[in-house]
């Protein structure tokens, strides 16, 4: 069996796979000055497994001396952590590979292996990544934006007569209440600003072929549906992504 674990900014997710099949997947919050000890707490004999090999991508360095030593030392296996040097099989086109998420790496890896080229990544976590992949798999860039929690919580530190509301579909565009206001703006303002970024970013790919739209991380679901531009939703992208790159690994 294979671990597959995404440590993001917001949360650390384990997905377990017998074969190309997942299991099991679950998160907890990620805890900058965790220790070894405090994870094996934290997932509380939820990975009582038979594993057999462990690979991670991470955006949160603090984090990895503990997750490394936690895998190794408590599961007893020997743990892949990916970094920008491994090969994804893209022609990376981005000027600062140094700079650039392993995260959006595995992202743009997993989406033209299950959906081809060419295509657009569109992740929707504590940030939001929109990732360009072309039809020689040249991999050229993409957006960074503020994610749905960042603008949820901006306002209100900016505008102190503004509460900080929670992320939901509000009934209408026009809201009629404060709050029911704020919630379009972020929601419905949200999709919009996903789908003029996706318009222009096909508007500039120079294929003739259309770009294949695939959106996942935590606020997929939620904005989604009120999108035109997103063909597929896939939940599972980034930890389908682990399991093939380990895949690519052991075939070496």
């Amino acid at each position: 069996m294979l671990l597959a674990i995404d440590i993001g900014n917001s949360a650390i997710k384990f997905g377990v796979f017998d074969g190309e099949h997942l299991l099991f997947k679950f998160g907890i919050p990620t805890d900058r000055d965790c220790s070894p000890d405090d994870l094996e707490q934290a997932v509380a004999g939820s990975l009582e497994f038979p594993f057999e090999s462990a690979i991670a991508c991470s955006v949160v360095p603090q984090v990895e001396q503990a997750v490394l030593e936690f895998v190794t030392r408590r599961l007893q296996v020997e743990l892949l952590l990916l970094d920008n040097t491994f090969d994804f099989g893209l022609a990376i086109k981005y000027e600062t590979v140094s700079t650039l998420g392993t995260d959006r790496l595995v992202n743009a890896f997993a989406a033209v292996a299950k959906y081809g080229t060419p295509l657009i990544v569109c992740s929707l976590g504590t940030a939001t990544t929109i990732d360009v992949v072309n039809d020689t798999r040249e991999y050229l860039g993409g957006v960074i934006a503020p994610g749905i929690p960042a603008m949820a919580e901006a306002l209100p530190m900016k505008a102190i007569n503004l509460p900080l509301v929670d992320i939901t579909k509000p009934a209408s565009v026009i809201g009629t209440t404060t709050v029911d206001s704020i919630r379009s703006g972020i929601y419905y303002g949200y999709a919009s600003l996903l789908d003029g970024l996706i318009r222009r970013i096909a508007s500039e790919f120079g294929t003739l072929l259309a770009p294949k739209v695939i959106a996942t991380g935590g606020f997929a679901n939620l904005i989604v549906p009120e999108c035109e531009s997103i063909d597929i939703t896939d939940e599972n992208l980034l930890l389908d992504g682990l399991r093939l790159l380990s895949d690519k690994r052991s075939a070496v």
